[in-house]
């Protein structure tokens, strides 16, 4: 024990000072503006050196007393995750109106946050009250909150919900999440319930790593890559996206289908999907031993949750995804960083669509259900790749996929997605992006070697 309790101290002592720089970073610096940037990527790039000397110290640490420190290395990062107020994104200011609009009856389909029926219902720290400028146009207190026009009534609001003019966006079963995060506290609580979700999403996922790497045949260590990363602190539980919980539950669908409870699996997979669209992805390379089953258990788990919806607000349930797809450019097709440069305006979205319907075939047809995962993380990160979201916590659905497979070269793509100053300068962009494919391919070529070689000289 006591061996034990002084290798931890080392893999203890980062981690506290992780936490502080986090606290610094979320409490301290607060909302990331152009001017504050630099100061962001330099703290966040320290929280990532301590993080990896973190982990390759973990591996000194006796195997019994990993998921213990592991669990509470993700609970003290993720409370310095919610020491503050969003950091990136206000995406959960519209979950938390969401929730509180579901607590009173209605649903969150039927109005858009700018709507005056709902007036009843607005807390001050979402519809906080403004001033009148030298000019007489509205000022709104705070970094987050803006002016806008409000429907039903005369005048403008403020609110740091974005796109208040629209319905809102998210599938049912994120609805669901908003609506239970919100239920214990009252309407005039702000940022926190949302955050806690995160936190809770993160060690969820975190648990369900430590369990299913050693069924794997792969060290319950790496659960750490995930539980410590600054990236999901900063993702998950600053800014509360709803994305770590659609990603927990796209790893349990999967392992619940590689341990042959297929209709099980669909049924969460099912709920994956209706937190946010993107879990698809995964679900090419489970689908080889029984593809009937799994998919008509997780249609029928979408049809399901969606229809309760449709009896309240009907064709509203569709929300603001078609007004969302032309915003991000992918009507267009110049989304794709790589392909815009190289096709014809208007022709990427299509091929890029095309290529991951090809490489969903031949992994589908490839892919062994029970080993999974390395096939689910080129997947997934070749989505990333060919439709490149502007979006940085999309990637929470791929980090849990490369730490089961052990297939780290993918982390690249993530890093350089995660940096949102980098999306600034187009060009910058996609020579970054490039260079992390390159990375992936090289290892990917590497590793098929290294493999004939084993597989020759045993």
């Amino acid at each position: 024990m006591r061996v034990a309790t002084v290798r931890i101290l080392p893999v203890a002592a980062l981690l506290v000072v992780v936490g502080a720089l986090t606290v610094w970073l979320v409490a301290g610096l607060g909302p990331v503006t152009g001017r504050t940037i630099p100061r962001y990527l330099a703290i966040e790039g320290a929280c990532w050196t301590l993080v990896t000397a973190a982990v390759l110290l973990l591996r000194r640490v006796p195997r019994r007393a990993v998921p213990g420190v592991v669990l509470a290395g993700a609970l003290l990062l993720g409370a310095a995750g919610a020491s503050g107020q969003p950091t990136l994104s206000t995406d959960s200011a519209r979950y938390a109106w969401d929730g509180i609009v579901q607590d009173a009856g209605v649903s969150p389909y039927a109005h858009v946050p700018a709507d005056a029926a709902l007036a009843h219902l607005r807390p001050d720290w979402l519809f906080p009250a403004g001033t009148r400028g030298p000019d007489g146009a509205l000022e709104c207190p705070g970094p987050y909150a803006q002016p806008t026009t409000q429907v039903g009534a005369p005048g403008k609001i403020c609110t740091p919900i974005n796109r208040p003019l629209v319905p809102t966006i998210y599938p049912p079963v994120a609805e669901a999440l908003f609506a239970i995060a919100r239920l214990p506290v009252p309407a005039d609580v702000g940022w926190l319930p949302m955050q806690l979700l995160g936190l809770l999403a993160v060690l969820a996922t975190t648990a369900l790593l430590l369990r299913a790497l050693p069924r794997a045949g792969r060290d319950p260590r790496w659960a750490a890559v995930y539980a410590w990363s600054p990236f999901v602190v900063t993702e998950a539980v600053t800014n509360a996206h709803v994305d770590a919980w659609a990603a927990f539950l796209a790893l349990a669908a999967t392992v619940l289908v590689a341990r042959g409870r297929r209709v099980v699996g669909g049924v969460v997979l099912g709920l994956a999907v209706a937190t946010k669209f993107l879990p698809l992805l995964v679900a090419p390379p489970v689908l080889r031993r029984r593809p009937w089953a799994i998919g008509l258990a997780a249609l029928g788990t979408v049809v399901a949750v969606y229809l309760p919806h449709v009896l309240a607000a009907g064709p509203s349930v569709i929300g603001y995804l078609p007004g969302y797809l032309n915003e991000e450019g992918y009507d267009s097709g110049s989304r794709s960083a790589l392909l815009s440069a190289v096709l014809p305006a208007g022709a990427s979205t299509p091929v890029a669509v095309a290529l991951l319907a090809v490489l969903a075939v031949a992994l589908l047809v490839r892919t062994d259900p029970a080993h999974p995962w390395a096939a689910q993380a080129l997947m997934i990160g070749a989505a990333l790749v060919l439709l490149t979201p502007r979006y940085s916590w999309y990637s929470l659905l791929l980090l849990p996929f490369v730490v089961m497979s052990g297939r780290w070269e993918w982390l690249t793509v993530l890093l350089v997605l995660a940096v949102p100053a980098l999306q600034r300068d187009e060009q910058a962009f996609r020579a970054v992006l490039l260079v992390a494919v390159v990375v992936v391919a090289v290892a990917g070529v590497v590793r098929r070697r290294v493999g004939s070689v084993n597989l020759t000289n045993p």
